[in-house]
């Protein structure tokens, strides 16, 4: 099993693909832009795909809400890097689980393709999306009850850390079962079956 998340995509351009141990020649990446559906500020998306065709990776975008198993299967057939963009993370979970390709991310995984979850991306990934539900902003969560993820990792993530959020994360890390895990931007967790390695710019954020 090979993971890599991350807090931003900018991170993923300038080294995380290269994190994969596939050549640029060989990456094709399905590229998850549902999460993107929940936001009104789309630059990053523009920004990211954009850096993606600049550099010469291979992608084709999907959004996965409303798609059948069958159309799924088809889609990423041929990709061996399974790419799940940021934006709402409620949105994105919301349809993950809706369209059954929460069962289908782990049973590709299991067939050696390499997800990479970026924000949003990385919270899917965790035990749960609570994290998402921490600090004084409030998302549209569309109706979504369940919080349970698809828990490939034991741990939650925090993604986007500042110094300045440090108070708040601190009381919200004594309210969750799970332990937590900081990601600045530049930074990402690289996951190499049971080894979970801290990879990207500076060190990795340990609240005392």
């Amino acid at each position: 099993m090979k993971l890599l998340l991350a807090s931003n995509g900018g991170f993923l351009i300038n080294q995380g693909y290269k994190l994969l141990s596939i050549s640029k020649e060989e990456t094709k990446i399905g590229y998850v832009t549902t999460a993107s559906k929940g936001v009104n500020d789309l630059r990053y998306l523009d920004w990211h795909k954009n850096d993606m065709r600049v550099n010469g990776l291979n992608f084709e975008e999907i959004d996965i809400e409303g798609k059948t198993e069958k159309e799924l299967r088809e889609f990423f057939k041929d990709k061996n890097v399974i790419h799940v963009e940021g934006g709402n993370t409620f949105y994105l979970l919301k349809a993950v689980k809706e369209t059954g390709f929460d069962k289908l991310i782990k049973e590709f995984i299991n067939k050696g393709k390499v997800y990479v979850g970026t924000s949003a991306g990385a919270y899917i990934a965790c035990p749960t999306i609570e994290v998402a539900t921490w600090g004084p902003k409030v998302w549209d969560n569309y109706g979504l009850k369940d919080f349970t993820a698809l828990n490939l990792i034991p741990f939650v993530l925090l993604v986007h850390y500042t110094k300045e959020k440090e108070e708040w994360v601190k009381k919200e890390t004594t309210n969750t079962q799970y332990p937590v895990r900081i990601l600045r931007d530049g930074q990402g967790i690289l996951v190499e079956d049971k080894k979970y390695i801290f990879v990207g710019e500076g060190e990795e954020v340990i609240l005392k």
